[in-house]
Order: C-alpha cells, then sequence, then structure tokens
C-alpha cells in the first residue's frame, strides 16, 4: 500500500510540473512524509527531481546565464550539507512543522502575486542560493528563495526558466551526492525510485498531452491553494 501511494503522489507531482511548470518536489514533499517518514522521503524526492530536471534543463538550455548564477551556486553549496545536518539533529516534528511553513508561505506568496522591488545588490543573490541550499538539504525544496529572487531581479520568462532549471540540476545533484555520502540510499529507496521511473514518464506525457486542454493558470492557483492547505496540515497537526 505504501508503494502504491508513493507511486500515486510522484505522478501527481510530475503531472503538476509537466503542466504548471513547478511542484515536483513541493507536491512530493507535502505527501510523501506522512507516507515514508521525511527521512525516507527526502533522498527518493531528490532522485525524482533530477531525472525530470535533466529533461527540462535539456529543454531550456539556451537561455541559461551561468555568470549570473555564480554567487548562488557558491552559498548553495554550504546551504545543502547545513540543511541536511540540521534535519538528521532537529525533532521529526519540528522539521515536519518548518516543512509544512515554507510550502504554505510559497504558495501564499505566488496566491497573492506579490511584487518585490528590484534587487541589484549582490548579498540577495547570496542568500537566495544559501537559503535555497539549506532548504534543499533538508525537505528539496528549496525553489522557494530562487523564484522569488528570479522575480525580484526581473529576469524574463526564458531566463527565469532556465537558470531556475540548471539551479535546480546543480541542487540536485550536490543533494544527491550528500545523500549518498550520508548512506541515505537503502537498497528500499532504489527499488521505489526503479518503480517510480514508469511512473514519471507517465506524468510527463500526461501533463504535456493536457497542456491544450486544461487552463494552466487555472491548474496552477487550484494546485497552490491545495499546497496552502498541505502545508498548514504538516505544520499546525
Amino acid at each position: 500500500m505504501d508503494l502504491f501511494l508513493t507511486l500515486v503522489v510522484i505522478f501527481c507531482a510530475v503531472f503538476t510540473q509537466s503542466l504548471s511548470g513547478f511542484g515536483v518536489a513541493l507536491v512530493s514533499m507535502a505527501l510523501l512524509p506522512d507516507i515514508l517518514g521525511i527521512q525516507a522521503a527526502a533522498p527518493l524526492v531528490a532522485l525524482v527531481a533530477i531525472t525530470l530536471e535533466i529533461a527540462l534543463l535539456l529543454r531550456y538550455r539556451a537561455a541559461l546565464n551561468l555568470r549570473t548564477l555564480r554567487p548562488m551556486i557558491g552559498t548553495l553549496v554550504v546551504g545543502i550539507p547545513l540543511g541536511m545536518f540540521l534535519l538528521s539533529r532537529v525533532d521529526r516534528q519540528i522539521a515536519l512543522a518548518v516543512l509544512g511553513m515554507v510550502i504554505a508561505g510559497y504558495a501564499l506568496y505566488s496566491l497573492l502575486n506579490l511584487r518585490l522591488p528590484e534587487l541589484r545588490q549582490p548579498f540577495w543573490a547570496y542568500l537566495a542560493g544559501f537559503l535555497s541550499g539549506l532548504l534543499s538539504g533538508a525537505f528539496n525544496t528549496g525553489g522557494p528563495p530562487l523564484i522569488i529572487y528570479g522575480s525580484a531581479r526581473r529576469w524574463g520568462p526564458a531566463e527565469f526558466k532556465s537558470n531556475l532549471q540548471g539551479m535546480f540540476f546543480i541542487s540536485d545533484t550536490l543533494v544527491i551526492l550528500s545523500h549518498a555520502l550520508s548512506g541515505h540510499f537503502t537498497p528500499q529507496i532504489w527499488q521505489m525510485y526503479a518503480w517510480a521511473l514508469p511512473v514519471i514518464a507517465a506524468g510527463v506525457l500526461a501533463g504535456v498531452s493536457l497542456d491544450k486542454r486544461l487552463n494552466p493558470a487555472l491548474f496552477r492557483r487550484l494546485v497552490l491553494v491545495l499546497l496552502v492547505i498541505l502545508g498548514l496540515r504538516l505544520a499546525f497537526l
């Protein structure tokens, strides 16, 4: 039953990102800790995420600006192992509460469509990279700081997508290496990942095929509302 529920969650998460452009880690980490526990969910989601990110990075690589990403990459490298260390030392309920607040906070930010002042100082790039690394190492949810920073930097659509995919790929690679060095990839994790591969492919195909039939903006808002509910549930229940 746990395997079936895990595959259902992964399909929904991949489908969401394929259709709306975000969600694989947020949706997965909002649901899988209840099924597998947060210590097993984190490395599994890292494997699922990098599988999807490779495909997306190939699609958007033309607009990738590594010079813009360099400051964030430096602090990302520091934040990831620190996030993993903190997760291993913090009480499970506290960790789930923090995860829930991150998910709900980002979803509310997106729903309100807030427009932040333009950020020009290099400090903000370093901070965004560090916070993304911290959240990636702990929960695989490093997207919100990068998305908020990219919005405040006024990145254009193509640059936004390509820079995010580049950062996600680097982050996912470092997270996977950290999990491997920490011995988190158990035979059970690899078995679930093997089962998930055809589910990932099915989720991508479903998202792409329904892209023109469903309203992506409406679907995105529905997912964000659901993430607020799931995040608050993790934080307070």
